[in-house]
């Protein structure tokens, strides 16, 4: 329902933003849009995003960065997505949730839980990470998932987090991979 549209249509702006430009500290190739061309409905329940090869604004690629920034904030329970994922080199598509927090408190203080973090040159892999103060970037908490047979290109998945009081719990398509 939430993806519900018309081909084309921008998603729901009472519920989603965007992150506009480039460098988000991690040294990306591309320029993030709101345009359609970018990220729309798809006309049958899916929100696509796409990256591009163009110039644009200096950038050699484009593409769209979606969040609940000011929209929507919890904290504990499920969290979860079903998604197909490119393959390719250089494509680092992510789900994750941010510290509400993360205007004042900045990171990796505010907390980030990485719900699903893949590389389209690993198509069978991807990666569930907590960041905070003395564990963030590199030095994150992290599990690994290998899908066995075709990679997570191929079809759709859930990518899904399970937060409690004292864990969280990561899983692909119900699969427990890290608590």
């Amino acid at each position: 329902d939430e993806f519900d549209g018309p081909a084309g249509q921008s998603p729901d702006a009472t519920r989603w933003g965007y992150d506009i430009g480039t460098n988000w500290g991690n040294f990306q190739l591309e320029y993030d849009t709101s345009r359609p061309e970018n990220v729309s409905l798809d006309g049958q329940g899916h929100l696509t995003i796409v990256a591009r090869r163009e110039d644009y604004l200096g950038s050699a690629y484009t593409s769209a960065r979606i969040n609940t920034n000011g929209r929507f904030q919890q904290t504990r329970g499920r969290f979860e997505a079903r998604l197909k994922l490119p393959s390719g080199q250089g494509l680092w598509p992510a789900f994750w949730l941010l510290g509400a927090n993360f205007a004042s408190a900045g990171w990796p203080t505010c907390g980030e839980i990485d719900i699903m973090e893949y590389r389209g040159q690993e198509p069978n892999v991807v990666h569930g990470s907590l960041h905070g103060p003395g564990y963030s970037g590199g030095a994150a908490r992290t599990g690994r998932y290998t899908l066995p047979g075709n990679g997570f290109d191929a079809a759709f998945h859930v990518f899904a987090i399970e937060w409690a009081a004292d864990e969280i719990t990561w899983l692909v398509d119900d699969q427990v991979y890290q608590r």
